[in-house]
């Protein structure tokens, strides 16, 4: 694949050489018991191709780790090491669209506005001269003039309606644009922020505050593979769901929710003191603590479904991973001392 940033990857097409990858791709999809589905594929195809240095760390990283490929580490590999379709790239080209699309909008009004003044003006003027009185040549000469300034008044109105119609169909891709960016930063499953916007935010809250003015928060639901295993990916996506309902419903306004990965969620909490964010913490974990879940098809209970929450605050020398690493050690210390509690660092 090039090298080069590009939202659509670019392959050799090479009957013999693709040949030779498609001959060690397939053992390794069966030997790691990956799904052969295009992202997959693309995936192990730039493995073998060994030109994706980056995407061969991400990979090897996981088989160490004996992590599945599943649906959230596959799109993510893909995401971040084959399309290149980072969400800093799309802001940019965003920006970019936008500054032109303002621009273009202000050039259509002010053509739009001339164009009408210089055919209400061109109107005036040719019933000036119908009504003037001339020699015969000379009116032969006017009535040219005011064929020729009608004819210029027609193509000014057709002119007006092209470019009502482009300014509407700026307006459009206006719309466009903002529901593509909506898309870009939520996460399919649960409506959250994703990943990317997670990151993203995460930095910007930490350049923007003060210490001790912001914290983050990080969940992980417990058991969460007994719950797969027992019932099934649909119902444990659905308790992922439930989680992130009780996140928005108890975290406040201005706060962030993600789903930071997987089983694993987290609330960006800026202006937010260290003992408000316990308290955000605490209430979410009682909610899910004392709610009872059913599977939908038959009531089927699925027991107690706790939460483990770590919180971190906000400190001088902060960057995003330093505050990531001391939610997340938080959140291991809630699973150590028995899951279901919050520890706050």
């Amino acid at each position: 694949m090039s090298k080069d940033t590009s939202y659509i990857p670019i392959y050799d097409f090479s009957p013999s050489i693709n040949a030779g990858h498609l001959k060690q791709i397939l053992p390794l999809l069966v030997r790691h018991n990956v799904a052969a589905n295009p992202i997959n594929y693309a995936i192990w195809y730039d493995y073998v191709a060994g030109g994706n240095p980056n995407l061969n760390k991400a990979v090897d990283a996981l088989l160490e780790e004996n992590k599945a490929f599943d649906s959230d580490n596959s799109l993510e590999l893909y995401k971040s090491h084959i399309c290149n379709a980072s969400l800093e790239s799309f802001e940019q080209i965003n920006r970019q669209l936008h500054k032109v699309i303002e621009q273009a909008t202000s050039a259509i009004n002010e053509t739009y506005n001339k164009a009408e003044q210089t055919n209400d003006s061109f109107q005036k003027k040719s019933v000036i001269l119908e009504n003037f009185s001339a020699s015969d040549g000379l009116k032969t000469i006017l009535q040219e003039i005011i064929q020729e300034t009608k004819s210029l008044a027609i193509t000014s109105q057709a002119m007006q309606t092209k470019l009502t119609d482009a300014n509407s169909e700026m307006e459009q891709l206006r719309t466009e644009l903002a529901q593509a960016r909506q898309i870009a930063t939520t996460d399919g499953l649960t409506g959250l922020l994703n990943r990317r916007a997670f990151d993203m935010t995460l930095a910007e809250i930490i350049e923007q505050s003060a210490p001790d003015t912001a914290c983050l928060s990080m969940l992980d639901i417990d058991h969460f593979k007994r719950v797969n295993d027992t019932y099934g990916h649909t119902v444990g996506d659905n308790v992922i769901k439930y989680v992130a309902s009780l996140m928005k419903k108890h975290a406040e306004d201005h706060h962030h929710v993600a789903r930071y990965g997987g089983e694993e969620l987290a609330i960006i909490m800026p202006n937010t003191t260290h003992e408000k964010a316990i308290e955000i913490s605490e209430n979410i974990r009682n909610a899910m603590e004392a709610s009872r879940l059913q599977r939908k098809n038959d009531n089927q209970s699925l027991g107690k479904i706790t939460l483990s929450i770590g919180v971190a605050k906000l400190l001088p020398g902060d960057n995003p991973e330093s505050l990531i690493v001391r939610a997340d050690n938080a959140l291991y210390k809630a699973k150590e001392s028995g899951r279901n509690r919050v520890i706050h660092v």
